[in-house]
C-alpha cells in the first residue's frame, strides 16, 4: 500500500520497477501538492534520503508498503521563519563577539568571526528572499529600508576592512550593525504572519 499522510494513493508497489518510479508517479499524480516532504517509511523503516540514485537501487519486489509523510508548505515556511528568528539573535551575538575581539586587538580571531557572520547574514537574506518570492508576499517598506540598510553597511564595512581599521569596524558593528540586526526581528514576525494569512486564503 501506498499512502501519503495517512490517505491510500490507490497506487500499486508492484506496478513500477523501483522506488524511484514510485516516488515520481506520486509527485506526477499531484498528491504532494503544496506539500513538503519530511520522511518516507519503507516497509515501517525510515527511508531520510530521496535521491533518485537511492531510490532507484530499491526495487519494488522488496517493497510491501511505502508511508510519505508531508505537511503544507506555509507550515513548513512558518517553522522557517521561527528559525530565522534565531538567526538573527546569533547575527546580534556573533557581531559583538566580533567588536570584543577587535577592541582586545584580537584581529586574527575577530576576522575569522566576521567572516562567518558575513556568511550567515548571506543565507539569512537568501532565505528571507526565497520565502518572500515563494509566497508572493505583500510589499513591506520595513523590509526593504532593513534589506538596503545591511547592503549599506557591508559595503561600508568592506572598505574599512580594506584600510584595516578594526575599531571603527568594532564602532560600524556595534553602533549601526547590531540595531540593524534587531530590526530584522519585526520584519521575521511580519514576515511569519504574512504567511500565515497567504496559507488561510489558499
Amino acid at each position: 500500500m501506498i499512502t501519503v499522510d495517512g490517505r491510500d494513493t490507490g497506487l500499486d508497489a508492484q506496478g513500477f520497477e523501483n522506488l524511484e518510479q514510485l516516488l515520481i508517479k506520486v509527485m506526477e499524480d499531484k498528491h504532494l501538492t503544496g506539500r513538503i516532504v519530511t520522511d518516507v517509511m519503507v516497509n515501517g523503516e525510515p527511508f531520510s534520503e530521496i535521491y533518485p540514485h537511492q531510490a532507484e537501487d530499491v526495487e519494488t519486489a522488496e517493497i510491501e508498503s511505502v508511508e510519505i509523510v508531508s505537511m503544507p508548505t506555509s507550515e513548513m515556511a512558518v517553522n522557517i521563519t521561527r528559525e530565522l528568528y534565531k538567526v538573527v539573535t546569533l547575527m546580534d551575538h556573533g557581531a559583538r563577539r566580533v567588536a570584543e575581539l577587535f577592541r582586545k586587538a584580537d584581529d586574527g580571531e575577530a576576522l575569522e568571526v566576521y567572516q562567518d557572520l558575513l556568511d550567515v547574514t548571506r543565507d539569512f537574506m537568501g532565505m528571507i528572499g526565497v520565502l518572500r518570492g515563494e509566497f508572493s508576499l505583500k510589499k513591506s517598506s520595513n523590509f526593504n529600508e532593513s534589506a538596503e540598510e545591511l547592503s549599506s553597511l557591508f559595503s561600508e564595512m568592506v572598505e574599512v576592512i580594506e584600510n584595516e581599521d578594526w575599531i571603527l569596524l568594532a564602532d560600524l558593528l556595534e553602533y549601526e550593525f547590531i540595531p540593524a540586526v534587531e530590526r530584522w526581528k519585526k520584519v521575521v514576525a511580519q514576515l511569519r504572519e504574512d504567511i500565515k494569512e497567504v496559507a488561510r486564503a489558499a
